[in-house]
């Protein structure tokens, strides 16, 4: 099988974008994620030592990261249904 053939077999730019694209969701629901436990656990901590402004602030970080994670799954599952 010559070159010529196997590009019309599988389309490579198709696949480099849906590779690069899958990466960069992958790191971008880890990342935001990863706020929501920070906030969380942060939050956690800074209402254990008496400070509420504080805890308050990496609470709301924590919902935020919550919310954009689950704004996530919702849009990748929102792209895998529409075909």
């Amino acid at each position: 099988m010559n070159p010529v053939e196997f590009a019309t077999i599988v389309d490579t730019k198709a696949l480099f974008e849906t590779a690069v694209a899958a990466v960069i969701a992958g790191v971008g629901v880890v990342f935001t994620f990863s706020l929501a436990i920070l906030g969380a656990a942060q939050s956690s901590d800074a209402s254990r030592d008496g400070r509420p402004g504080v805890a308050v602030a990496f609470g709301a970080m924590a919902v935020l990261g919550l919310l954009a994670t689950l704004a996530a799954i919702v849009f990748g599952l929102v792209v895998m249904t529409s075909g």
